[in-house]
Formats: C-alpha cells, structure tokens, sequence
C-alpha cells in the first residue's frame, strides 16, 4: 500500500503554507492584498528534499487551495510563475486584478 503525500496546512500567523515531509519544513510564503488574493511571494523546499519533487508538490497543493477556497493567486514567486507557465491550466487561478508591479 503507498504511503499518502503529505498533505499542505495554511499557517496563517506566519503567512505561509507549510508542508512536512519525514520531519522537514517546505514552505510558501504569502502576502494577503485583499481577502480573496494571495501574493505568492517566495517557496523553499527544505535543501534535504531539493530535487524530489517537494516543490512542485507543494505549488500544486497551494494552487489546488487557491482554487477550492475561490482565491486568486499573485505568482511573484519565480518557482511558482515557472510552474503556471509549464502548467497554463492553473492560469484561472492566477489574478487578473494585480501583477507583480503592485507590490
């Protein structure tokens, strides 16, 4: 039987989501412009897990959030803006409201 991933919590006192694989913190951090936007502003895979697939797993779930929580998202992330560009079928989840240049 395989083991489930990990699943993504929504620290909102630190302003990021986390995510803990066999002990170690990745993470995504997030600034709020209004209540239905989250700024992406910097993801970290723990340097034990680079490579793994840890990140990719982890802007996944945070779009997939995004998305259930009708959220609109800022990618001001370079991860998470490379991720939407090799995935456009996240582009819905992405703000029409801000860019980049208003923050």
């Amino acid at each position: 039987m395989a083991t489930p991933e990990p699943s993504v919590t929504l620290n909102e006192t630190r302003h990021r989501f986390e995510l803990m694989t066999d002990g170690k913190l990745s993470k995504v951090d997030f600034i709020r412009p209004d209540e239905h936007t989250l700024a992406l502003t910097h993801t970290e895979v723990h340097p034990d897990l680079e490579g793994k697939g840890i990140g990719t797993n982890l802007v996944k779930q945070v779009l997939t959030y995004a998305e259930e929580h009708n959220q609109k998202i800022v990618p001001l992330c370079p991860f998470v803006s490379t991720y939407i560009k090799r995935h456009p079928d996240w582009q819905h989840v992405v703000s029409t409201e801000y860019d980049a240049a208003d923050f």
